[in-house]
């Protein structure tokens, strides 16, 4: 389930907001500049569907953003509990950092856990299928997939370098809960 809990960024034990409302969600990151959109999928997919078919799925979505905001490559992620890096790839992207570009992910299926850091907040959005969040340039975040991940993204970019990671040095991260604590909690 979609979910967003907003922590106060120097006392992660004081919650200031959690709720599963789409609606909400939607209204909350907007006023911080951050988009979130749920899609349906235009075809059913086969279990194990090939990058060109989720795209293909998705295909007047990715089409429509794509024109919007001027995206030119867009690709698909899947990792797995079997994933013989998962742990490695997990631990990539947990600390703060930032992107020259926007960073875009639609869920087709799973979930994870985006982290933004706002001011003296920190928005934690627990993705899961039919969920869009677009995170823009420049914006202090870290990603969780958690410590068995299961899920599958179309990632949309303008260049692939523009999608590197800026490291802040924050050690921010370590004291919010964790998307696997989150969700066993």
């Amino acid at each position: 389930m979609t979910t967003l809990t907003i922590y106060e960024d120097k006392n992660p034990d004081n919650v200031v907001v959690s709720t599963t409302d789409p609606n909400e969600i939607k209204s909350l990151l907007d006023k911080v500049g951050v988009a979130f959109e749920r899609w349906k999928a235009g075809a059913e997919l086969p279990e194990n569907a090939t990058q060109d078919q989720v795209i293909a799925a998705y295909k007047t979505e990715v089409d429509r953003l794509s024109a919007a905001a001027g995206y030119q490559t867009v690709d698909v992620i899947r990792i797995t509990p079997d994933n013989p890096k998962k742990d490695e790839l997990r631990a990539k992207f947990l600390d703060e950092h930032t992107h020259d570009e926007d960073e875009v992910r639609f869920f087709v299926e799973g979930s994870g856990a985006f982290y933004l850091h706002l001011g003296d907040k920190v928005y934690q959005v627990v993705c899961t299928r039919d969920d869009l969040l677009s995170v823009p340039a420049g914006t202090q975040h870290w990603f969780d997939m958690g410590p068995e991940p299961r899920f599958t993204c179309i990632r949309l970019f303008v260049t692939p370098d523009g999608w590197v990671a800026k490291f802040t040095g924050d050690k921010i991260s370590s004291i919010i809960p964790r998307f696997g604590e989150q969700v066993a909690a």
